[in-house]
């Protein structure tokens, strides 16, 4: 997926859901901060989003762009609707978003978690593809080990999920 493919989510998301401001919490939120980020972090044709206002209505976003949809058969890239506790995140995320608004949006606003905040729900989740992600980010130089693990701490998630998570942490920075 690439930034003008989020922007069309975004843009698609806000009309179906009424609401003027979309949530991306997953993989494609990168794409805020680091609207070139390299193609092997960007491989996903998913945007996993909820409307901010109306969490309630990422069902209709679901059922008209997700997966599977006329939507998704006709740009190859889809919306996958979402809840706000789908993703396990750090204490303070929400005053670290970063917003994509624009003409390509049509002056809706996606608000995306930031690098470090994204790649701690990765390693908590802690699936294979959520650990290749953290590896390539780490591969890239796009987050710091020490914010990372100090973002860790400050998670709402059982002793032993954190520890885990710092150690997919710990491993794709030494890979690097």
């Amino acid at each position: 997926m690439k930034r003008r493919d989020l922007e069309h989510i975004i843009r698609a998301a806000a009309d179906i859901a009424d609401d003027d401001t979309i949530v991306i919490v997953g993989s494609q939120s990168i794409l805020a901060q680091y609207p070139d980020a390299p193609s092997d972090l960007l491989v996903s044709d998913e945007a996993d989003v909820y409307p901010a206002h109306f969490p309630e209505r990422a069902e209709l976003i679901d059922g008209c762009i997700g997966e599977g949809s006329p939507f998704h058969d006709t740009y190859g890239y889809y919306a996958q609707g979402v809840g706000p506790e789908t993703s396990v995140l750090p204490e303070g995320w929400r005053d670290r978003l970063i917003a994509i608004c624009n003409a390509n949006t049509r002056m809706a606003t996606g608000v995306c978690l930031e690098v470090h905040d994204l790649l701690v729900a990765k390693a908590i989740a802690g699936r294979e593809k959520d650990s290749r992600y953290l590896r390539d980010a780490a591969r890239h130089r796009l987050a710091d080990r020490a914010t990372l693990l100090e973002r860790l701490v400050r998670t709402a998630a059982p002793h032993e999920v954190k520890e885990a998570a710092r150690q997919r942490i710990l491993a794709a920075f030494d890979a690097v």
